[in-house]
């Protein structure tokens, strides 16, 4: 299935050579390799929520290093972490499973009704540490979105001279949306589209409601026809917001849910042409055994629809 690869590389004609070959190390990676499906293993939810609501269920999770094996145990595409998880995953980890340092970042301690991520690391630390990739957040509807976008393209232009791919997580939120149009369909497809513009190579968006934030959206989405009744319908219609399926969008797994709910939603967005999944809460959360389980079950969902 490695010819997937190849097809979903040539979608990125100028990206240097070095990119191309940390970026077809993730896809080439773990149980998934070669079928052009990713399963990320993402840990910077105890800056994000504190590490009480994200380790306190399975304590062997407060350790950086336990989440790096549990992604290689489990067959992982990649992990993502903060730069202080890295420092001390890295120097283990590196060689052997593609590591995607986040470089922004939000806590809990302080919310407003514009949020902004901290700029924390860099292109530098992402050579130093061995990574394959860098990742970033952007609040598509936040009022600080501009110094966002352009503080990305800084990474993106530092990402490509260091030969790494860039991830983005292109969450919208902030006083320009609602609570509920945070996934809105006609939102989380504009900010999949958004991130593609600012030069992501790999997408990440939480799985679309049925919900529309925009009158002007829904009255242009109902004149064409588009389907949205399902998940799967609005995952299709993410995807081809992502010039027309030609960049790797995947989706995050949320809150920790029943083991049902994980693998009917990642069968939705496998149905929907997503790419893959990018999964924290939901496994690292339970105890290793039963997450490696997890892990595998919902590869093999994407598997079963990869082409």
């Amino acid at each position: 299935m490695s010819g997937r690869v190849d097809e979903i590389l040539s979608w990125y004609p100028t990206t240097s050579h070095r990119a191309l070959a940390n970026l077809r190390r993730m896809l080439e990676q773990g149980r998934t390799g070669g079928s052009g499906k990713l399963v990320v293993l993402p840990v910077d939810q105890g800056v994000e929520h504190g590490p009480g609501r994200s380790f306190a269920a399975n304590p062997a999770g407060y350790d950086p290093r336990y989440h790096a094996r549990l992604a290689l145990d489990a067959g992982c595409s990649a992990h993502a972490l903060p730069l202080g998880a890295a420092e001390l995953v890295a120097p283990e980890y590196a060689s052997e499973l593609p590591l995607i340092l986040k470089c922004n970042g939000s806590d809990s301690l302080f919310t407003g009704a514009d949020p902004e991520p901290a700029v924390v690391a860099s292109v530098d630390d992402a050579v130093r540490l061995e990574c394959a990739a860098v990742g970033f957040t952007i609040y598509p509807g936040s009022a600080a979105r501009n110094h966002m976008y352009e503080n990305l393209r800084r990474l993106a232009v530092d990402a490509a001279d260091a030969g790494l791919p860039v991830v983005v997580w292109s969450y919208p939120r902030g006083s320009g949306i609602s609570t509920e149009g945070q996934t809105a369909v006609d939102v989380v497809a504009y900010a999949a589209h958004l991130a593609c513009q600012l030069g992501a190579h790999i997408v990440k968006v939480k799985p679309p409601t049925a919900h529309i934030e925009s009158d002007a959206a829904r009255a242009a989405l109902e004149k064409a026809g588009v389907p949205l009744e399902t998940l799967a319908d609005r995952v299709r219609h993410v995807v081809q917001s992502a010039f027309d399926g030609h960049r790797i969008v995947i989706f995050s797994g949320g809150a920790a849910k029943e083991t049902a709910a994980v693998l009917e939603e990642n069968r939705q967005t496998a149905m929907g042409g997503g790419f893959g999944t990018i999964m924290g809460r939901n496994s690292f959360q339970r105890p290793h055994d039963e997450a490696v389980h997890l892990l595998h079950n919902v590869m093999d969902i994407h598997l079963e629809y990869a082409r």
